[in-house]
């Protein structure tokens, strides 16, 4: 009992540490509690009729006005109030022209009732539809950012760092997305809105509904937020907002909207009354199931099961989601790699019920600081992440049930608070146990500080650790300081408790980074011991100490067809505990020159050291033995930019690999638009490696197919290829949102070998799902 007291007594202390950290003062930027004390971060609130009052920086108070009569939502703007209300209006460029007035003239408003906030948009544009960046229908796409959009964010608890943004294009397609610490997006955040969008002689229309039940916020009937509109004109490559967003905050265009410290503040808002923010999700589902590689084997195996999702608003800041005999049949499958490292790599979650309410739980805290970028100083990819949340539900390759469990996040106080609570269960394969039952829980504190600063703590616990007896716990606390505009200090610490691992289990790190528009340095320090293991998060190595800096210079000559140039160097230096070899030694320089087109020019060099003690199996029947090998390359790729019906990065490399070589070509985000309903997205990457060892090959070919009915229904196909497991597979998906929150999936997988002699492929696994939840809002 003594040892499982020791990870509380931590995170008791950590905690305290937050709160000692923590300024008692109220900044003009924050705001208390109660309505009446909330202070306004700008010019003074507008003066009916006036919908606007700016000052002379360029900053705004707008007004919300109520409605009547809800909204017809068809986005033609007929009704009264878009002839007698002021429309906002007078948005500036953050890009190309810093500070200009935009060369398209857009109307915004503002309204709400008693259920939902209404924003609408009239935007004018000299140019026939047929030269509009409009190509994409999904929802919460990539390819959705690079269209002509129309986007509001509202900072609802108006602590000017955190917030949510929805967005569209002329099609009326859909996207949302959260974001704290004014960055970390989490574009699967879905919560229930609608819009529709319309054109006339001279442009085109847009209506949102975004019901107050979506969002959170302040207890209380008159709210104060934050609000900031954006709009992309993708042609031009123009960015416009609102309220002035400098340069170096955009970078490429959409990172503007994170920054909630320049938003406008709404004011005249009035929340409805507290009431039963209730949602209640049922789902079932049933399929048919093959797999030959099961003992017995499996040949069209009917299954069938029901699981239900309930979310509950606690209070206004406070929101719980519990979950029962959770399914995440509709789930994409992942995309291959390739992996010519000896280090695991990281595939994303995608599985919506941990995607929501991310930010939270994120370890370390990270703001960034520009638009600019210093150059990723902190041990990059060697850095832990704490918490990891494919660790639940997945056991290697196979799939752990989750019987159910519960999250809890929101706001106590000044604080952001994260509670999850999962229990899975075994999961045998071939009469084998290859996974026991699991209970993971995490609790993640995060308390504001200054300006745009942070403190937090947190804590996650594994009862059967995947590697020794008895239990595993990670804690730590972490800090992240930003300064100015462009300066950013960060730090953690962090430690794990392991049966038998007892010495070396801790990991620190410290960072800083300036990222301003023409320069930027950053610089950081990781380690690592080897025996920290955290084994609710992901850990690429241990028992190291990385050292990293970098340098850029980023000018914008005088030159109409280029916007920007990129110089920049930078230098890993890993050392080997304990005995502090040098364990891998990395110099790069790079050179980007960006076109006003948004294309981009690459040329990259590297030369690399690396230390090898034991033996590398890079691929079958070759085998790297132990030495030091130093290596060179050099990279050369273009972009074509995102606007475009045809767009990717097309690269090649070549150099000098374990005393051998390698050459590689790829094509990486590639993506072609047949029509505004069907795309292609291609990524291919040929490798060919000559070792004095062996010689060998490793082919990957990803082919996504995409066609959409309507915003609200899709289809989805990914293809796959990989020479190097002579894997052959497709997942392809049918997604209809019935109905606001509601949806149905068909889903078919299929994966075969191609490494057969008398048949092009044998099936290893195939399955037909159907899945159905509906969402009941009382």
């Amino acid at each position: 009992m003594q040892e499982a007291r020791e990870p509380m007594k931590i995170l008791v202390f950590g905690v305290a540490t937050v709160l000692a950290l923590s300024s008692p003062r109220v900044l003009a930027a924050q705001v208390e509690d109660a309505p009446s004390s909330i202070r306004i971060d700008g010019p003074p609130a507008p003066v009916a009729p006036a919908m606007i009052n700016r000052d002379e920086r360029g900053n705004a108070t707008v007004r919300a006005f109520r409605v009547t009569e809800p909204i017809r939502l068809d986005g033609r703007l007929d009704e009264a109030e878009y002839r007698d209300v002021q429309p906002l209006t007078g948005f500036y460029q953050s890009l190309p022209e810093e500070g200009a007035a935009a060369t398209e003239t857009t109307e915004a408003w503002i309204m709400f009732d008693d259920e939902n906030v209404y924003v609408s948009g009239r935007l004018y544009d000299s140019a026939p539809p047929s030269e509009w960046i409009a190509n994409e229908m999904r929802r919460d796409t990539q390819q959705l950012r690079n269209n002509d959009t129309f986007t509001v964010a509202f900072d609802t608890y108006y602590d000017r760092r955190n917030g949510v943004f929805f967005y569209t294009n002329p099609l009326g397609a859909r996207a949302d997305n959260q974001f704290t610490n004014e960055g970390n997006p989490n574009s699967d955040w879905n919560p229930v809105w609608d819009v529709r969008t319309a054109r006339f002689e001279g442009g085109w229309t847009v209506e949102m509904q975004i019901p107050f039940k979506s969002l959170r916020y302040r207890p209380g009937k008159e709210q104060v937020w934050g609000v900031q509109l954006r709009r992309a004109i993708r042609r031009k490559n123009e960015w416009v907002h609102l309220t002035p967003v400098p340069r170096s905050y955009v970078g490429a265009g959409p990172q503007g909207i994170f920054r909630s410290s320049r938003d406008a503040t709404l004011v005249g808002l009035e929340a409805p009354e507290a009431g039963a923010n209730l949602e209640v999700k049922p789902y079932g589902i049933s399929g048919l199931e093959t797999d030959r590689s099961a003992v017995p084997a499996k040949s069209n195996q009917l299954h069938s099961a029901t699981g239900l999702d309930v979310k509950y608003g606690l209070t206004q800041n406070l929101t719980a989601d519990l979950t029962v005999n959770t399914d995440f049949a509709q789930v994409e499958a992942d995309e291959q790699q390739v992996n010519l490292t000896r280090f695991e790599l990281n595939f994303p979650e995608k599985r919506e019920f941990f995607l929501e309410g991310r930010g939270v739980y994120q370890f370390p805290l990270a703001i960034a600081a520009g638009g600019g970028g210093g150059g990723g100083g902190g041990g990059g990819g060697n850095a832990p992440s704490l918490f990891f949340s494919r660790r639940i539900g997945l056991e290697g390759r196979y799939l752990v049930p989750v019987r159910g469990g519960g999250r809890l996040t929101g706001k106590v106080g000044s604080f952001d608070l994260g509670l999850l609570n999962i229990q899975t269960g075994e999961k045998e394969v071939n009469d084998k146990v290859v996974a026991e039952g699991t209970n993971f829980s995490v609790v993640r504190l995060r308390r504001d500080i200054l300006g745009r600063s942070s403190v937090g703590a947190i804590f996650a616990n594994r009862s059967a650790s995947a590697i020794a007896d008895g239990s595993n716990q990670t804690y730590g606390v972490d800090a992240s300081f930003a300064f100015f505009q462009d300066v950013s200090l960060g730090g953690w610490f962090a430690n794990t408790r392991t049966d038998g691992l007892t010495e070396d289990d801790r990991s620190y790190s410290s960072t800083f980074d300036y990222a301003g528009d023409l320069w930027g340095v950053s610089a950081g320090h990781l380690r690592v011991g080897e025996n920290f293991n955290p084994e609710v998060g992901f850990l690429r190595r241990r028992g190291i100490r990385e050292t990293t800096a970098s340098a850029r210079i980023s000018p914008r000559p005088s030159i109409e067809w280029i916007r920007r140039l990129n110089f920049q160097t930078s230098v890993d230096y890993i050392e080997l505990a304990p005995g502090h070899l040098v364990g891998e030694r990395s110099l790069q320089g790079q050179f980007q020159l960006e076109f006003e087109t948004s294309d981009a020019l690459n040329v990259t060099v590297n030369d690399q050291y690396e230390l090898l003690d034991e033996n590398f199996r890079i691929a079958t029947g070759v085998t790297v033995p132990p030495g030091r090998y130093r290596y060179r390359d050099a990279e050369a790729s273009f972009s074509f930019g995102l606007q475009r019906w045809y767009s990717g990065i097309v690269s090649v490399k070549h150099g000098t690999f374990y005393d051998g070589h390698k050459t590689t070509m790829a094509l990486r985000t590639g993506r072609i638009n047949v029509s505004n309903r069907l795309s292609l997205e291609p990524t291919l990457s040929f490798n060919s490696v000559d070792l004095p060892w062996g010689s060998f090959d490793t082919n990957l070919a990803v082919t996504r197919i995409n066609y959409a009915f309507s915003p609200r229904m899709f289809f989805g196909g990914l293809l796959q290829y990989n020479s190097s497991s002579h894997a052959l597979s497709s997942n392809l998906r049918l997604r209809w949102e019935y109905r606001p929150g509601s949806e149905i999936f068909i889903v078919y997988t299929d994966a075969r070998n191609t490494d057969v002699l008398d048949r092009w492929s044998e099936l290893v696994n195939r399955g037909l799902t159907v899945k159905v939840n509906y969402l009941w809002r009382p």
